[in-house]
């Protein structure tokens, strides 16, 4: 029989070739691809932030470390323009910005005060000060700026210490992105059989040694 004259093969013969239908993921398995999806992403988002903070961590607890510390400190004077003070009261916003335009200070102005004769206000952000005392009676100042190194200036960002409203949003989502981290971490580790045990007692330990180095430190 030539191979054009093979007779069909049966119709049962065909079925039996049909591959069976994908079986429907169970919602176990959806959920550890979704902690997986989480865990991977998040991560990859907050890294760098992840970084900073942990490394900021390390130089906050270690104030003693002399590398990058380097502190400046400088006396500036002038005078303010007139109009700065009008019937014993102060216009803060025309003194700020008057101090920004001579003197170039940077940060956020802060803490002013009238005292008698005698009138200040600083000027803060990250590693960074500058106060100003002024005579209320002839409008001179004088302000004292001191500038630190690029450890104290990430230390400060660190504890969002004169830092912008924008950069205490970001140590807040730092926080989240931390807590969806942990939290999908633990989830997977409960899908792994072969070692979840061993994993969760090593958890439970380390738990229970923090909380007695925490309680030990408090005393």
């Amino acid at each position: 029989m030539s191979p054009s004259a093979r007779p069909e093969p049966a119709a049962g013969e065909a079925a039996a070739r049909v591959r069976p239908a994908p079986r429907p993921r169970t919602l176990k398995a959806r959920t550890n691809v979704w902690l997986r999806w989480v865990h991977t992403y998040t991560s990859m988002i907050s890294l760098l932030v992840v970084l900073f903070f942990s490394l900021t961590g390390i130089t906050l607890n270690h104030p003693d470390w002399v590398f990058g510390t380097k502190e400046t400190t400088k006396t500036v004077t002038g005078t303010l323009p007139a109009g700065w003070i009008r019937n014993g009261e102060v216009d803060w916003l025309t003194v700020a910005e008057e101090l920004r335009a001579q003197q170039g200070l940077k940060g956020r102005a802060s803490e002013p005060r009238v005292d008698g004769q005698e009138a200040s206000i600083s000027f803060l952000s990250p590693g960074y000060s500058a106060d100003t005392f002024i005579d209320t009676q002839t409008g001179g100042y004088e302000t004292t700026i001191l500038a630190q190194g690029a450890v104290a200036v990430m230390n400060d960002l660190h504890k969002g210490r004169d830092t912008s409203s924008l950069w205490k949003w970001v140590i807040d989502l730092s926080a989240v992105f931390l807590t969806v981290i942990s939290l999908t971490g633990l989830g997977i580790l409960l899908y792994l059989k072969k070692t979840r045990v061993q994993a969760l007692t090593v958890m439970g330990a380390g738990a229970v040694l923090t909380v007695l180095l925490a309680w030990q430190a408090s005393r």
